[in-house]
């Protein structure tokens, strides 16, 4: 292949073929028609001596070669997109969708805050929140699937921040907030009113919050270190159910303490503090480089740390009044 005869126009249609897997969605994106798309893709082939993309039932499924080329195709589309957009952002004259990953109370959290902001200064701005099935986002922000990932995804920051892999990885983090985990019951819990034990605690039956569905956790890892277990009578997947559960029945589980009012129980739990040590809990949102000088997205960055800071202020004044012992 000569590099220097290579239409750079088919990078393009091979970069949204293989974000949408499928080559009619690529065609309506790119605002082609799906004949043309197939032939700068034949032509894409021929150029590089592959056959990228093989059809299947659903769409279309990358060859090897084509997986290895698309992050160093899609960043060099990325950085010429960023060096040629316009580097101001309108917030109120902007048109623009931004999907985010998150769990069901990390979107409480702060949902309400952009919701008003979006109907008072932005009327352009749609957001699609994405659920957060898992602790690795990467694969998700490398596709193009969504914008930014946010939440306690601590074996992902740990490896970024010891530098492993760093040279290939192409995701960005910071950190929104730390908090502490504490263990939440009902009002009426036989334990409401007694001191939580390290040997009360674990003959408790108990909730897990898990977004895999797996029936271990960090606070079983933790009792692990200690040659103690606990039983697990439910696993649910969202915060907002476990609150619901916990405040209609004797199980007990285990929160980020600033995650307790997104329940929406407040007024039917209590919170004690565990008796055991853990590890704090913190909270990190995480992006594409590609989007690094995007000003929309900075945008959104910004203002979810402005957003962080306006979500949990009342939280720390409740925390200091809240009744939990």
């Amino acid at each position: 292949m000569n590099f220097l005869t290579l239409d750079l126009n088919l990078l393009r249609v091979f970069d949204a073929v293989m974000v949408e897997q499928n080559l009619t969605r690529a065609a309506d994106k790119l605002a082609m028609t799906q004949p043309a798309v197939s032939n700068a893709l034949k032509r894409l082939r021929f150029s590089l001596g592959d056959e990228l993309l093989i059809r299947t039932t659903y769409g279309v499924k990358p060859t090897p070669r084509a997986e290895t080329l698309w992050p160093a195709i899609r960043q060099a589309l990325s950085n010429l997109e960023a060096a040629i957009a316009p580097t101001h952002f309108d917030v109120f004259k902007a048109q623009v969708t931004f999907r985010m990953a998150m769990a069901d109370a990390t979107a409480a959290l702060w949902m309400p805050n952009l919701v008003r902001f979006i109907e008072r200064d932005a009327p352009g701005i749609n957001a699609r929140m994405v659920p957060l099935t898992t602790r690795e986002p990467r694969p998700l922000l490398i596709r193009g699937d969504i914008d930014i990932a946010v939440g306690f995804f601590p074996g992902v920051v740990a490896q970024m921040i010891a530098g492993q892999g760093a040279a290939g990885s192409p995701i960005r983090h910071e950190r929104l907030y730390s908090g502490h985990y504490v263990c939440v019951m009902r009002k009426g819990h036989p334990m409401a009113s007694e001191e939580l034990t390290l040997e009360k605690y674990c003959k408790c039956n108990h909730l897990l919050v898990s977004f895999s569905g797996r029936a271990h956790g960090l606070v079983d890892e933790s009792l692990a270190q200690m040659g103690l277990e606990r039983r697990i009578l439910l696993t649910v997947n969202q915060f907002f159910t476990g609150g619901k559960v916990v405040a209609n029945s004797d199980l007990l589980t285990v929160l980020p303490r600033h995650l307790i009012e997104s329940t929406g129980m407040t007024d039917a739990l209590i919170w004690k503090e565990l008796p055991f040590e853990m590890p704090e809990v913190h909270i990190d949102m995480l992006w594409h480089e590609r989007d690094a000088r995007n000003p929309a997205h900075k945008w959104l960055r910004d203002n979810l740390i402005t957003m962080t800071n306006d979500a949990l202020l009342p939280e720390l004044i409740h925390e200091k009044h809240f009744d939990g012992y």
